[in-house]
């Protein structure tokens, strides 16, 4: 059981990727994108604090669950709690979907610096990666806000060391 701050969870959703999920919000993102949806995410003393223990508990109760989605804030801030969320959605089913405004590529750089990046990275089906940019907004791309966002299958990715997208 870990401890982790955040901004709020949503129990069931259907915008947060395929089927319906539950949404875990971390508190605390240092990109700062203008037009975030989230703002009252980024500072990283406010929300209110939780433990991984309980959310797994909420995920075990919800029979139509298809997976959870790590959003934020940025959730490559808490990888350690968030990589237990993913691992136990996982050994009960259910497939994990990350938003990070990092790209893949600049996780994979701070994999030494910054651990359980690349354990919460490998329990990640699914990856919405980059950061938010207004002037690319689009309102007609699954699960993203900007056209720079890849919808990166991660498993894939990981096997044959080119990006792999998923649409």
């Amino acid at each position: 059981m870990s401890k982790l701050r955040l901004a709020g969870v949503i129990r069931n959703s259907i915008v947060d990727g395929p089927g319906i999920r539950m949404v875990v919000f971390t508190q605390g993102c240092f990109h700062n994108c203008e037009g975030c949806h989230n703002p009252e995410s980024h500072d990283p003393n406010c929300g209110y604090e939780s433990d991984t223990e309980n959310i797994i508990k909420e995920m075990k109760k919800d029979p139509l669950l298809s997976g959870i989605t790590l959003s934020g804030g940025e959730p490559f801030l808490q990888p350690q709690p968030l990589y237990e969320l993913a691992k136990a959605a996982h050994e009960i089913g259910l497939n994990v979907v990350t938003y990070t405004g990092y790209t893949y590529e600049q996780l994979l750089d701070g994999f030494n610096d910054n651990p359980y990046w690349k354990e919460l990275l490998e329990e990640t089906d699914f990856l919405i990666d980059g950061p938010f940019i207004l002037s690319e907004r689009s309102l007609l791309l699954h699960f993203r806000g900007s056209k720079n966002q890849r919808l990166i299958d991660v498993k894939k990715t990981m096997q044959t060391n080119e990006i792999v997208l998923w649409e």
